[in-house]
């Protein structure tokens, strides 16, 4: 059966659904405009309407999961209540989802983000997702709910144990089996770091008397 010709304004889409498909299955290495003109049955020349260079293509997938990943950590916000606690488990989940379903995608986005022909657009992708886990910080100190301190280091003994459970899930060293009660563990963790010093002082057990 002959393909469809892609209408104007199809083809962008159509090449970035395919283009995500190619990434997810081999690796953005694999990425050929060439090859995806000749799935999606378009002439060879016809992406480059669209985009130039293999470079831009990744360049818009990457902004693309960005924008998703961004969209979908608001929802999860939005959506559960307003403590720290509460916040991070929403964001935590959906960080971890997005990552585990997304992980060809993840490594490209991070890549892509600093090359040096990394796009305006891109750029400002990747600062607003990497502001969603400030301010969650920022809120969490203006509460009293998180220890004080400069907001982005603290953020970062939020974001590494998140990464890092992403890490060993993705490579299977975790097993199935362990990954979701593992997440919450994490998060736990990171709730009790997070804790002012004085909560963590009167949480602690008392020493016994001689």
């Amino acid at each position: 059966m002959k393909k469809r010709p892609y209408h104007h304004g199809d083809l962008a889409a159509a090449l970035l659904d395919r283009a995500e498909q190619t990434v997810h299955e081999r690796g953005s290495e694999a990425l050929s405009l060439r090859e995806l003109a000749r799935d999606l049955g378009v002439s060879p020349g016809a992406p480059s309407r669209h985009f130039k260079t293999k470079q831009a293509l990744l360049d818009a997938l990457a902004l693309g999961g960005f924008e998703r990943l961004v969209h979908a950590i608001e929802t999860a916000r939005e959506g559960a209540d307003r403590t720290f606690a509460a916040q991070l488990d929403a964001v935590a989940h959906t960080y971890v989802g997005f990552a585990t379903s997304n992980a060809a995608l993840l490594d490209l986005m991070f890549s892509a983000k600093h090359s040096p022909e990394a796009s305006p657009a891109l750029g400002e992708a990747a600062q607003r997702w990497s502001g969603q886990f400030l301010e969650l910080v920022d809120e969490g100190q203006r509460r009293g709910e998180v220890r004080e301190g400069p907001p982005e280091r603290v953020t970062l003994t939020v974001f590494a144990p998140l990464h890092g459970y992403i890490s060993l899930t993705a490579s299977g060293v975790l097993p199935p089996a362990a990954a979701g009660q593992g997440l919450d563990d994490v998060i736990a963790s990171i709730v009790r770091h997070c804790k002012p010093e004085q909560s963590v002082q009167r949480t602690q057990p008392a020493e016994p008397t001689s």
